[in-house]
């Protein structure tokens, strides 16, 4: 039996290409069922986030047919054309993909090195793709594995010291080109992880005027008051752009809210007063034809790039430490199973526990501290 991989990360792409292929999670579940029931995918399972796309499986079809056919589901799930999407995913197959998904949950393959969010995106996938069924013996055995990997590095490594994370980053772009917090006006978008990190980032660092505009008052409150701010209901949008010095978006959405017709009434409003803008959602939250725009700088997650150097560099001499755990699972891995060359070969012997054929119930997934 082979696992397979294809994907798509910060790595091999930009932003403007990863986020007409990123899934939510109502999307990922639909198309982890879609992938068996095509007969694609014996087993499957989609595990998407800011920087990356990825649909592991065991395949239905032969090697050969297998990532043509998931690389045409990819690109019809979202509506896009092969071609379009073609040069720049990655393939895995045996146990490159055990190995991939491995570094995956310790961050090594993150664009922040050591960030926290990953191993809790990747069990919210895991989960997901169990409650819909499109999990199996396989799969559920290497999650759980890598679950377990992504814990054991955090904890017996010093790569999560000082936690880096996009709202971080975005939070620390801003001081440095405001020259600091403390006398702006800060907007967020959005009430979710991303925000909550960004909102205790600037309370840390001591910005006293704070707003928070999201669809569900009572979430954009519970922010508030980490802070002190003032909460907005979602119509006052256009009028808490020409308020604003700084906004940081962070919303789930397919289209962008601040779109550019918006920002060009604010930037009317406020007499061209500079407004700079921290996008950290995929897909987008702000229209990029926006930047454009006279006194307006907007940053999207990929212009992270001298940020998540500096924390590459910082956390680096760690990786051995990391990889040498990962190579101690990938051993055991390969003993739960059999590989024959290339190939991945699982067999099932009545001595094996069951703990090693069933997942768990997605209620019964283990939990930490980790932020989501």
């Amino acid at each position: 039996m082979e696992m397979i991989l294809l994907g798509v990360s910060h790595q091999t792409a930009a932003v403007n290409l990863r986020e007409r292929v990123a899934f939510n999670n109502g999307q990922a579940g639909k198309a982890a069922i879609q992938l068996r029931s095509c007969r694609i995918m014996k087993e499957a399972l989609v595990l998407s986030t800011c920087n990356r796309t990825e649909l592991y499986g065991v395949p239905e079809l032969a090697l050969d047919e297998s990532f043509p056919a998931t690389e045409s589901f990819l690109a019809s799930f979202h509506q896009l054309k092969t071609e379009e999407i073609s040069g720049v995913l990655y393939r895995r197959r045996g146990l490159e993909v055990a190995r991939h998904i491995y570094r995956v949950a310790s961050s090594l393959d993150s664009m922040f090195l050591g960030e926290a969010e990953i191993l809790g995106q990747v069990r919210e996938a895991y989960r997901v793709a169990v409650e819909h069924g499109a999990t199996g013996r396989v799969l559920n055995r290497l999650f759980q594995d890598a679950l377990a990997v992504g814990k054991r590095v955090r904890a017996e490594t010093r790569i999560s010291m000082f936690p880096m994370s996009v709202a971080f980053a975005g939070v620390k772009l801003a001081r440095q080109i405001l020259s600091g917090l403390d006398d702006h006006r800060v907007l967020v978008l959005g009430a979710g992880a991303t925000s909550e990190q960004v909102v205790r980032h600037l309370r840390d660092r001591g910005s006293p005027k704070v707003r928070i505009l999201n669809r569900t008052v009572k979430n954009a409150q519970a922010l508030a008051d980490l802070i002190g701010g003032e909460v907005l209901p979602w119509e006052e949008l256009p009028a808490a752009l020409e308020w604003a010095d700084l906004v940081v978006t962070s919303v789930s959405t397919a289209a962008p809210v601040v779109t550019q017709e918006l920002v060009e009434r604010a930037m009317e409003a406020r007499g061209n007063r500079t407004l700079m803008l921290i996008d950290l959602g995929v897909p987008r939250n702000v229209a990029a034809t926006a930047a454009g725009i006279l006194n307006i700088h907007l940053y999207d997650i990929d212009h992270l790039t001298e940020i998540v150097q500096q924390n590459k560099r910082a956390r680096e001499k760690e990786i051995p430490r990391a990889e040498a755990i990962i190579e101690e699972h990938l051993e055991n891995f390969m003993r739960w199973h059999s590989w024959g060359g290339n190939a991945f070969h699982a067999h099932q012997t009545a001595a094996q526990p069951a703990s090693e054929l069933n997942a768990p119930a997605p209620e019964s997934l283990e939990e930490d501290s980790i932020v989501r």
